[in-house]
């Protein structure tokens, strides 16, 4: 049974640790990361993204998570990512995720508000925890090369502590995304998170705070950020990206066209694990469980 995101970021919050929050866009992805949590003794925030839930992608990966979650000895939360219309927020509400995101992040202050409120007004009326942005995380490469910003600076657009503020009183929402130096996806450079910015926007806010853009960023600024107030980081293009290398160099080693795709992806999901692993470790969640 899924459970909701709010409790695990509560417990994150109070003993200063942090959960990756892994996007998974197949059954192997999910499994990698459920066995991994399992291993670690961790809780698994595990999240869908709207690329990969069109059609009958969402009730049948939905339905996969939420059985998938009967066999494991841990919480299990299913998390959309980065949603943006509201009718699809409540499509994923009735076909059972345990927590959405409003991403707003590109909306005029007021916009965002209002609409973030209109999300948590309905989620939590079904239980369901709620995750909005304020300030906005760019992307760097990404997998849809035509969302892919090679030159957007993150100092552009982060958030402001004094909209913090009011923007909680507004929406009460559960946990807010803020921007302090990541981007998506894959870096060309090295990025340096505003830990000064960080301290202002912890000072104002008394709700979880969520780091997305975490592939890529150097452990010790995620570490560092950790001890700074964050509780959520998001993970994906480490992940697909060791499946992906992983995949490449099995496909370019066989002879047999027919080869059975667990044999296919064996090495995958070993890559997948232990990126997995590590995150559990670094960011501090294995062994809560």
């Amino acid at each position: 049974m899924l459970v909701s995101m709010k409790e695990m970021l509560e417990d994150a919050r109070k003993n200063h640790y942090a959960l990756p929050a892994f996007d998974v866009s197949n059954y192997e992805m999910m499994k990698a990361v459920l066995e991994a949590c399992e291993e670690e003794k961790s809780p698994a925030l595990l999240m869908g993204l709207g690329v990969d839930l069109e059609g009958k992608g969402l009730p049948l990966i939905t339905s996969m998570v939420k059985e998938a979650s009967n066999y494991f000895d841990i919480p299990v939360c299913f998390h959309l990512d980065h949603a943006t219309d509201f009718e699809f927020i409540k499509k994923a509400c009735d076909a059972g995720f345990s927590s959405v995101m409003f991403d707003g992040s590109v909306l005029p202050f007021e916009e965002n508000a209002a609409k973030t409120l209109e999300v948590v007004k309905y989620a939590h009326s079904k239980d369901i925890t709620v995750e909005a942005e304020l300030g906005h995380v760019g992307n760097a490469m990404v997998g849809n090369e035509a969302d892919s910003v090679q030159n957007e600076d993150p100092e552009d657009t982060l958030t402001l502590p004094e909209e913090v503020v009011k923007f909680v009183e507004i929406t009460d929402v559960d946990a807010l995304a803020i921007a302090i130096g990541t981007a998506h996806g894959v870096y060309k450079k090295t990025p340096t998170l505003r830990i000064d910015r960080l301290d202002e926007i912890t000072a104002v806010c008394n709700r979880p705070l969520v780091l997305h853009g975490g592939s890529g960023t150097p452990d010790d600024q995620m570490q560092n950020a950790i001890r700074h107030g964050i509780t959520k980081i998001n993970i994906y293009s480490d992940v697909v990206g060791a499946m992906n290398s992983a995949l490449k160099d099995k496909l370019n080693s066989i002879t047999n066209p027919s080869t059975w795709p667990v044999f296919v992806f064996e090495d995958a999901r070993k890559q997948m694990k232990e990126v997995v692993k590590n995150k559990l470790r670094t960011f501090g969640s294995s062994g809560r469980i």
